[in-house]
């Protein structure tokens, strides 16, 4: 199993996300503010896209805690990476600060696609495997 976390920081905010690859699926938790939490769970599956076959978009479903608002990024997280990825991805987004104004939500996602490019960078890149044990001479 892959795993990474990466991050992402601007002024007072900062995103973080662990990832771990399952078989041939992606799982990504997202945090942030000052009381990271779950408040959304999105699954996006990786589809042809209905304005061109050739490319691959995404579909998702969201399930999303009662007063939470995640729900967005949770489903644009996950979209993103199973279009880029081709594959199956699992998202949960508990982020939280205090008294945002729009001018913060829109910082706040201008980051969230920052944290994105990081996650495909990390999924992306080969597994830091450990070399297998050598037998024979010397070995116990």
């Amino acid at each position: 199993m892959k795993r990474f976390v990466v991050a992402v920081q601007e002024g007072r905010f900062r995103l973080e996300a662990l990832g771990a690859s399952i078989g041939p699926d992606l799982l990504v938790a997202v945090w942030g503010g000052t009381h990271p939490h779950i408040g959304a769970v999105a699954l996006a599956l990786p589809r042809p896209s209905l304005q061109n076959k050739k490319k691959t978009s995404a579909t998702s479903s969201v399930l999303t805690l009662l007063g939470h608002k995640e729900d967005v990024t949770a489903k644009m997280v996950s979209e993103a990476l199973a279009a880029t990825l081709k594959q199956n991805v699992v998202v949960t987004a508990g982020i939280h600060w205090d008294n945002l104004g729009p001018e913060d939500i829109g910082a706040i996602n201008e980051l969230t696609k920052r944290l994105i490019a990081k996650i495909v960078d990390k999924a992306e890149a080969p597994s830091a495997r450990p070399s297998p044990p050598r037998w024979g001479k010397g070995s116990n």
